[in-house]
């Protein structure tokens, strides 16, 4: 615009946001004017520009911008009551106790934040914080194997390998394909096989109670429909025969079978019982439940004395062991607590019972002795600790205690016993020479024999756990277990790998793996609920 010139006319539209700005000034001055007589509003600290003025742009800055710091929350202290604790209200004394609980509060809040200068060392053995197996290993890689026809074929040993060809020769029973094999309607948390020679008979208890029971002997049916016109026979195939049954109300942990009594089956669960199925009656008998039923002990395992039929011994994920007698009252139960944490895993001595191994949430397993109670506790023989907790720890009858371990570790331990010498230099071929109260130095607890295996199971799948051939016909010592690859492991008791049973059809982990007492028979059950059998 020339100097001079007349200002151009406002248009309608600059007219009217005038007006609008104009009238909306005057409401803002009204409002703040009436909240200034009813004392709501004080004036702000600092004041913008005035209206109508831009602020003066800021200069660029030439360093990045300093990181914001988060300011600390003060601490306030939890209010108490004055007049229950006999203070007058806003008198000197309760108000001196404010303060101190203010400072001592304050003091608290501020050591917790304190920066510790120095190394942290968080490994005191200088090991990984997850482990270089855990590295290596963790991850599964489903049908990898880490044992094939190779290891078996450059065998030496001619007795080694003869036995790793009958084991690897075991078949997986194909009457049906393992998915459609679903025993029980959950995820799988324990398997047993019942202890008859004749034919594979299989229990498996899923997360929700459910028990299922399936004869592996029996052949697919073919139902002939004569309308139907499809020749696909596997449609006409209605599976196997499962019998399943709901004996507990949480996870079936652990069962059990007595060889004086072949038809009862001996289930342990979370629900805090353990019952007794008589699979000829199909009744489940609770024989021990806490005397109190708002009582959560959760069980986590059960066992019995091959020479006593009456008297059940269990753990609880509550870190107890308990010994109960059927015959007796359940508050006459005998419970010792054994581990600050859970205890998920254990088991008796076959051939000396009053010696049980436990394994713990606290990397411990650890051995006790019945026979001798020391400040109203078995007597510890024992403790070996693993560097992550400790899922199981499986007896066999050679005196032998198996470990899973986090630290992707199956650990074997023989303690002196079958002729090895002691820490102290004695020699013990069994047990049952140990008197009562006898205790194991480090060396005779420490295992012989370590190896190496992916124990990382995540949430969806059950925690892999070792389980022993109890009785086995060739009277060498096996054990098998579940791999993440979707296969099962055998390993001798010396650490030799067997052999590694698998199939195509396998679509999921069989962690869940149990030998069948004395025949070359291996049961495993998926996360969902499906059963593979080699035979």
């Amino acid at each position: 615009m020339a100097r001079g010139a007349a200002p151009a006319e406002q248009s309608d539209f600059e007219k009217q946001r005038l007006a609008n700005i104009a009238e909306r000034d005057a409401l803002l001055k009204k409002l703040t004017q009436e909240a200034q007589q009813a004392g709501l509003y004080s004036k702000p600290a600092s004041a913008g520009p005035p209206n109508g003025q831009k602020r003066p742009a800021k200069a660029k800055r030439k360093e990045p911008p300093a990181k914001r710091v988060k300011k600390e929350i003060e601490v306030v202290p939890r209010r108490t009551s004055s007049r229950l604790a006999g203070i007058q209200a806003d008198s000197e004394v309760a108000k001196h106790k404010a303060e101190e609980e203010y400072e001592k509060a304050k003091d608290v809040e501020r050591q917790r934040r304190q920066r510790v200068t120095g190394d942290l060392n968080f490994a005191g053995d200088g090991s990984s914080l997850i482990g270089t197996d855990v590295l290596l290993k963790g991850v599964a890689t489903p049908y990898e194997r880490t044992f094939d026809d190779d290891d078996i074929r450059e065998t030496s040993d001619q007795e080694l390998k003869a036995l790793r060809q009958r084991m690897s020769s075991l078949g997986l029973w194909d009457a049906w394909e393992p998915n459609r094999i679903k025993i029980t309607p959950e995820r799988i948390y324990s398997m047993a096989f019942h202890p008859t020679p004749t034919k594979p008979i299989v229990f498996a208890g899923d997360k929700m109670g459910n028990l299922g029971i399936v004869d592996a002997s029996q052949s697919p049916k073919h139902v002939k429909q004569e309308d139907d016109d499809d020749d696909d026979e596997d449609d006409l195939d209605p599976g196997p025969d499962i019998a399943t049954i709901k004996p507990h109300t949480r996870t079936i942990s652990a069962m059990h079978t007595h060889p004086s009594k072949p038809e009862t089956l001996y289930t342990a669960s979370y629900d805090s019982s353990i019952r007794a199925t008589d699979l000829q009656k199909a009744v489940a008998v609770e024989v021990y439940g806490p005397a109190n039923k708002d009582d959560d002990e959760p069980v986590s395992g059960v066992d019995m004395a091959a020479a006593d039929p009456n008297v059940v011994y269990f753990t609880t994920l509550n870190g107890a062991f308990g010994k109960y007698d059927v015959r007796q009252d359940p508050a006459q139960v005998d419970l010792y607590q054994l581990s600050e944490k859970k205890i998920g895993g254990f088991s008796l001595n076959p051939v000396a019972p009053h010696y049980v191994a436990t394994a713990s949430l606290d990397r411990f397993m650890r051995l006790w002795d019945l026979r001798k109670m020391t400040e109203s506790l078995p007597t510890l023989v024992g403790e070996h600790e693993s560097r992550l907790s400790v899922s199981h720890a499986a007896f066999n009858t050679a005196g032998q205690v198996a470990t899973t371990s986090y630290d992707d570790t199956i650990k074997i331990h023989s303690f002196g016993v079958n002729g090895k010498k002691t820490g102290s230099g004695s020699v013990l071929e069994t047990m049952n020479q140990w008197s009562p109260g006898f205790q194991l130095d480090e060396a005779a607890i420490t295992p012989e024999v370590v190896i190496r295996h992916n124990n990382q199971t995540g949430r969806w799948t059950t925690i892999l756990k070792p389980r022993w051939q109890m009785y086995p016909e060739d009277n060498i010592q096996k054990l098998v277990v579940g791999n993440m690859n979707r296969f099962v492991d055998i390993y001798s008791a010396d650490g030799t790998q067997l052999a590694q049973l698998g199939g195509d059809s396998i679509t999921a982990v069989p962690a869940v793996a149990v030998f069948h007492p004395t025949k070359d028979w291996v049961a495993g059950g998926t996360s969902s609920g499906k059963l593979c059998l080699w035979r």
